[in-house]
């Protein structure tokens, strides 16, 4: 048997039944939308009356504020995005070798009829999908983050903001739920503007789960700017202001990486060997990537810490986030991770910190 057909034959006995997997979809899409409902009303109410703009931020409806959020969201998520399905489509035509149809299948919602993934991988190489899947998410979530993160660490680093907590929080919620209801309004349409907002990030090898598992990532990284914000208010009071760069950075740096790479590795060279729980028609990662995921948040967490100045304890707490990070990325469900990697690694530094200055 070769690797094609052995990959094919683990595949099928991996999917759930397809009712099963639509069911599944359309309960998270209404979990999706009464989450982002109850953050739109929050938003609301912050602008109205005052209260929670600590959290939602200072936004108002006036010309400059509305051309400011059109231009953002028209190109993060309208040129950005275009530009990302583009490539994924050139890799998915000539570096997978896949016909005009399939690509139209697998850039459609998968939902309206059914998707059959082991047809896809009896006809081209699973690993070449999973590149293409992996190039395509993050082209296009990735860079966005990685800016996003360098230019918060920038300002805490300068002094500009003292309130790592709430300022990521602040500038992008109202953001966040304006996109989300995007990516509701998409989730079941086929054709170019569905294939748009989720081409490039959604993989092929979730099949019909695969917006879902999108949905789901989108929704959590919402909530999860609810929950530092307690954590953060701790960490605050634990941590003398100069290293509130350094928390940011631990924080988030570190998860994106460990989870970028460990998706590298394990679409280069990984073998999809370990069976894992998530939102998706095929859940599997690999030794390989889980490794090259520790070592890429090791170098990061590590190297946050002596470009800071410190040393001792702080290398044990950059150890410590790096390793969790990895466990949360390969034990977590698909699909959360994002949220249980970056909690986690708030947490750990909370508990840090209360050991260090109690």
């Amino acid at each position: 048997m070769n690797s094609t057909t052995l990959a094919s034959s683990i595949t099928n006995a991996a999917i759930a039944p397809a009712d099963d997997r639509r069911r599944l979809a359309d309960r998270i899409f209404y979990f999706a939308a009464a989450v982002n409902a109850a953050l739109t009303l929050f938003c609301l109410v912050a602008m109205l009356s005052g209260f929670g703009t600590r959290i939602a931020g200072d936004f108002r409806f006036d010309a400059r504020t509305l051309a400011t959020l059109f231009f953002a969201f028209l190109f993060f998520n309208g040129l950005w995005a275009l530009i990302w399905f583009g490539v994924k489509n050139l890799l998915l035509k000539y570096f997978v070798g896949m016909s005009h149809d399939d690509r139209r299948t697998v850039f459609s919602s998968r939902m309206s009829e059914p998707f059959e993934l082991n047809g896809l991988l009896r006809k081209y190489s699973e690993r070449r999908i999973r590149i293409a899947d992996m190039i395509g998410r993050r082209g296009r979530f990735i860079t966005l983050a990685g800016t996003m993160c360098f230019i918060f660490y920038a300002q805490l680093a300068s002094g500009k903001s003292d309130n790592f907590a709430t300022a990521f929080t602040s500038q992008s919620l109202f953001d966040q739920v304006v996109t989300n209801w995007v990516f509701l309004a998409c989730f079941y349409v086929n054709g170019f503007v569905g294939a748009t907002m989720f081409g490039a990030q959604t993989r092929i090898m979730d099949g019909t789960l695969a917006r879902a598992n999108c949905m789901l990532i989108v929704t959590l990284w919402a909530l999860f700017k609810f929950v530092l914000i307690p954590i953060g208010a701790e960490l605050s009071t634990l941590y003398p202001r100069e290293q509130f760069a350094l928390l940011f950075a631990l924080i988030w740096a570190t998860y994106i990486v460990v989870d970028t790479f460990a998706e590298v590795g394990g679409s280069l060279y990984g073998t999809m060997k370990i069976r894992v729980r998530g939102v998706g028609d095929v859940n599997r990662k690999s030794y390989a990537g889980t490794i090259t995921g520790l070592v890429a948040g090791l170098v990061c967490s590590v190297g946050i810490v002596l470009l800071n100045g410190l040393s001792g304890a702080y290398i044990a707490l950059a150890v410590t986030v790096a390793v969790a990070s990895t466990a949360l990325e390969l034990f977590s469900p698909r699909g959360t991770d994002d949220f249980t990697m970056a909690t986690g690694n708030a947490l750990i530094c909370w508990a840090f910190g209360a050991w260090v200055f109690s």
